[in-house]
């Protein structure tokens, strides 16, 4: 690959500190030193070799850091090892050269922390030991189960117990996902049974179960998947920073989560890819979400990427609701509620917040910040401009309104997941068009907020979903096409968590009956989308295909469906003259 810079730019090349191709030794000393390098030159491009290149955690780049939904567990070290760290820098690219970074342990591969103006491209990242191990089924009996272990997959039996480790850590708990190739799904599963039976070893990598597996939906071909279910890590970091461009980067396997962007602004997605490196024989290639977003502002572009091979969402975008703990003047103390998310700045001076009720999920009212700081790890104190309302109880949530970004996902394919393709909680404007959502397992897309259990806030007020295919989804939960589920208790009349929502032109190729499960919307379109259901369904009578609940101003209309008959929608709480439509309604 020709380098060319733009003006002004200035080549650094890793290879003069020491970092070389397919040489298997530790390139970390290098890529610090040439890091440092460029962070003294605004504007240059750092040039990496090409080939492969290892990293180990010994001589790598060190941080504290909390990650919003993979903290766990205070008695573990929040110190991370990170492969490529970016600190306090601005005006660089790192021009990967397609160069396959190889990480050792567990790691990130990369953080981006106080930065502006960086751009990361053509690079890959894998594990030499991904934290997720894989079996492949070959035979089933009543009585014995036997496997294929992935070679990537490092096990050890002793007196018939099987374990599975990698480099410096073990896999304690056994969260199992079980993927079916002639299908293309995956479901959660049960590694309980291999557990209790006796794992004989006949071959390197071939092992025979001997247990009771009379009750077992295994099918030879399906590939069993296992990790331990804490999450200690991510893939890569972007904290605090601005005007990010991450552009045709492959992520083989990522351990924790995925790529987290944290309290930052502009973020770009071109081509990044999150899958299984061909001919690995792996199915899974992110430990969890793939491309997660918290407490962001800006624009989160996400084009023209693919992901496939996940534990949980392929996109999660979201801020976070804390509660209030203690009130006095106008000051406020606050609390990080759930135990994966905690251990940041989730406020700042400046910043506007809405008090919400955790029950409705509704503002009571707006105030601005004069102070925002962390006390300790799960607590925030924040001032506000002007003295507190008597409203303003610790029976209370808080909103960021500040940190809500604007979201554009565009050209994109997301597929083979188990859980959901997009969550989207985010009041600002959101374009998905153009995308692929092929057999993800629950819905496609969940627009959802809640104060009660993630605490991922919030409502969203503009919402287009146009021009997108969603192909078999739904398999798991039954909830196939889009999903409007505010966790709200208490409704009030009138009152609507969501509002100015529009699906479009899309094509839904349904292996269930629901196409749109909406409540709580103020302004929802369902108009001129093409509907095509499986033939077991179409069998079915009076399907309800929509189901609406406490929602307004609502129009369906201009949809073709396969159907024989007309299909049905359900409604609840919702007035003849909030609704209009050209389909059978049933009325609860």
């Amino acid at each position: 690959m020709a380098i060319i810079p733009a003006f002004g730019q200035e080549i650094i090349r890793a290879a003069n500190y020491g970092v070389h191709a397919n040489s298997f030794e530790n390139a970390a000393p290098g890529i610090r030193k040439a890091i440092d390098a460029c962070s003294r030159k605004p504007g240059s491009v750092l040039l990496l070799p090409g080939g492969r290149i290892d990293i180990w955690p010994e001589d790598c780049a060190r941080r504290e850091l909390f990650i919003s939904n993979c903290t766990e567990n205070d008695t573990i070290s929040k110190v991370k090892h990170i492969a490529f760290l970016l600190e306090n820098c601005n005006d660089l690219t790192i021009e990967g050269n397609n160069t396959e970074i190889i990480l050792h342990g567990k790691m990130i591969s990369l953080a981006i922390i106080n930065c502006s103006n960086i751009k990361v491209r053509h690079i890959s990242f894998d594990y030499e030991r991904p934290t997720i191990s894989e079996l492949t089924v070959k035979s089933v009996t009543a009585d014995a189960i036997e496997t294929v272990i992935n070679p990537n997959s490092k096990y050890n039996i002793d007196k018939g117990q099987i374990s599975f480790y990698g480099e410096g850590w073990k896999i304690n708990a056994f969260h199992t996902v079980v993927f079916d190739p002639v299908s293309g799904m995956m479901r959660y599963g049960s590694f309980q049974p291999f557990l209790q039976s006796k794992a004989i070893e006949q071959s390197p990598f071939n092992v025979r179960f001997e247990g009771d597996f009379k009750g077992s939906t295994l099918h030879p071909g399906d590939v069993i998947t296992v990790r331990d279910p804490y999450r200690d890590n991510c893939g890569a970091f972007i904290h605090l920073s601005k005007d990010v461009q991450l552009e045709d980067l492959k992520m083989y396997f990522m351990h924790g989560l995925g790529i987290v962007s944290q309290f930052s602004q502009n973020i770009s997605l071109y081509k990044v890819i999150v899958a299984p490196k061909k001919n690995s024989g792996r199915v899974i290639a992110s430990f969890a979400d793939c491309f997660h977003f918290s407490g962001c502002r800006g624009l989160i572009k996400i084009d023209s990427c693919f992901t496939s091979g996940a534990h949980d969402d392929a996109v999660n975008i979201h801020g976070t609701h804390l509660q209030i703990i203690a009130v006095s003047s106008r000051k406020i103390k606050v609390r990080f509620m759930h135990p994966q998310t905690y251990g940041f700045k989730a406020f700042f001076a400046g910043d506007s917040i809405a008090f919400v009720n955790p029950k409705t999920l509704l503002p009571l009212g707006y105030a601005k910040l004069t102070m925002a700081k962390l006390i300790n790890r799960r607590e925030m104190e924040i001032k506000v401009d002007k003295p507190l309302p008597a409203f303003v109880t610790d029976s209370l949530c808080i909103e960021n309104l500040t940190w809500t970004p604007e979201v554009l996902i565009q050209n994109s394919h997301f597929e083979r997941t188990n859980t959901r393709g997009l969550l989207l909680t985010t009041r600002r404007k959101v374009i998905v068009e153009n995308n692929v959502f092929y057999k993800t397992g629950m819905s496609p897309i969940l627009i959802a907020d809640d104060a009660l259990s993630w605490f991922e806030s919030g409502s969203v007020h503009d919402v287009t979903i146009r021009n997108n295919t969603f192909d078999e989804c739904g398999y798991n939960d039954g909830r196939g096409g889009i999903v409007i589920d505010p966790d709200n208790h208490e409704l009030l009349p009138g009152k609507m968590v969501h509002s100015n929502i529009r699906i479009n032109h899309n094509v839904f190729k349904m292996i269930n009956p629901s196409v749109l499960n909406a409540r709580s919307v103020d302004g929802l379109e369902f108009t001129s989308n093409h509907i095509v259901y499986a033939d077991l369904i179409k069998t079915e009578k009076n399907k309800v295909i929509i189901d609406l609940a406490d929602c307004k101003n609502v129009l369906i209309e201009k949809n073709d469906t396969d159907l024989a008959e007309s299909p049905v929608i359900n409604t609840k709480g919702i007035a003849k003259s909030a609704i209009k439509i050209d389909l059978k309604v049933n009325p609860k």
